[in-house]
């Protein structure tokens, strides 16, 4: 497979060199005849692709603004921390100029961007997989940028497969990681989730959740994992990961398989058109979330933009944040600014007037009511 530079992931990088953790030259050869003999990606039947429709969203998420002259000026920073944990499986990625980076031809109108977080369990090998092949399969399609829902998904299905083809290579790289990815092609910004990492939009103040954590005792997952053949046992896929979408985690029995499994590597997308009121978007991995609830984390971090508007300091500072709060989690943060101007402070209307009445009045009315009874 033709390799594409461009892709730096942050903070959680390989303990010798950096580099993400590609397979040995065997497994690499592996995965080089397997890309060329380009066998057609069978979506597993356990599969159901999610529409935005289908998810309960606020009316926010679908809202159409008439300033359609709008152009998003992105600026963005990532921060990761190992927290209280032993070792650190999280690792991040920020592409402000996704084309410009791969040569390709821009035909947009306005930016296009790929922002990464990828949760590892079991080890930071899925991780750092997934952010090094994620984005090359994304740019390497022909049709993008269009159709970019189509691609993308594909992308996360063709890093799943690959990931398992080098496992079975070397079976040391065995693990799993959460993935979510945000792209912004022009105006549109688009968020594909597997796992329990979570993106935040910021929208004049308010804060628009862009993802659905997928664990494995939500309704319409736990119906997908049963009807998989899996089972949720004290809130635990199969009694082993709490989670219920991921890349990777192969090795472990009777989640995947190549005719399907309970745990899936497909992602669900949300998306929305950006107007002048969007002020920036959170992608963080669930240490975060663990200890802030997402309008909280929003306000956090406007804060924080309007003392210093750098989206990088604004990621340490929740990721600073989240450690005072006890998260017991690896953190790791990105903030995705769209304008290049702080966040506004916001004028809160004045209330109407709520007369009442005086303790004096009440007393009034009160023998007034009492003469009426005799």
């Amino acid at each position: 497979m033709e390799e594409i530079e461009g892709f730096n992931c942050g903070e959680s990088k390989s303990p010798i060199d950096g580099r993400p953790p590609n397979p040995p030259s065997s497994a690499a050869s592996a995965f080089r005849q397997c890309h060329h003999n380009k066998k057609p990606l069978v979506r597993h039947p356990s599969l159901m692709m999610t529409k935005l429709s289908d998810v309960s969203v606020e009316p926010e998420r679908a809202t159409e603004d008439c300033q359609s002259d709008f152009l998003p000026k992105l600026r963005s920073g990532g921060c990761g921390n190992m927290g209280f944990r032993s070792s650190m499986e999280d690792v991040y990625v920020c592409v402000d100029n996704f084309m410009q980076e791969n040569a390709l031809k821009n035909h947009i109108d306005g930016p296009s961007a790929f922002y990464g977080v990828f949760d590892g369990h079991g080890g930071k090998h899925a991780a750092d997989f997934a952010c090094h092949h994620l984005p090359k399969f994304i740019v390497q399609d022909d049709d993008f940028p269009s159709d970019i829902e189509r691609i993308i998904a594909s992308a996360f299905l063709q890093t799943d497969n690959a990931f398992a083809e080098a496992c079975s290579v070397d079976a040391t790289l065995a693990s799993g990681t959460t993935a979510l990815a945000a792209l912004v092609i022009g105006r549109q910004l688009v968020v594909a989730n597997a796992g329990d990492c979570r993106a935040v939009l910021c929208r004049r103040g308010k804060a628009i959740e862009m993802s659905r954590d997928h664990k494995p005792v939500c309704m319409k997952e736990k119906k997908r994992i049963e009807a998989s053949g899996g089972y949720v046992y004290d809130g635990y896929l199969n009694g082993q990961l709490n989670v219920a979408r991921a890349i990777g985690d192969w090795h472990v029995e009777g989640m995947k398989s190549r005719g399907g499994g309970p745990l899936s590597a497909e992602p669900e997308f949300m998306s929305t058109k950006l107007t002048a009121e969007d002020e920036f978007l959170i992608i963080g991995c669930d240490g975060i979330w663990d200890v802030f609830r997402s309008q909280n984390a929003v306000d956090f971090a406007r804060r924080r933009l309007q003392e210093h508007n750098d989206p990088t300091m604004c990621s340490k500072d929740l990721v600073d944040e989240a450690l005072k709060r006890k998260s017991g989690d690896n953190l790791s943060a990105v903030v995705i600014c769209f304008q290049q101007q702080p966040p506004p402070n916001l004028v809160v209307p004045r209330s109407r007037v709520h007369r009442s009445f005086s303790a004096e009045g009440l007393r009034e009315l009160q023998s007034f009511l009492d003469n009426l009874g005799n």
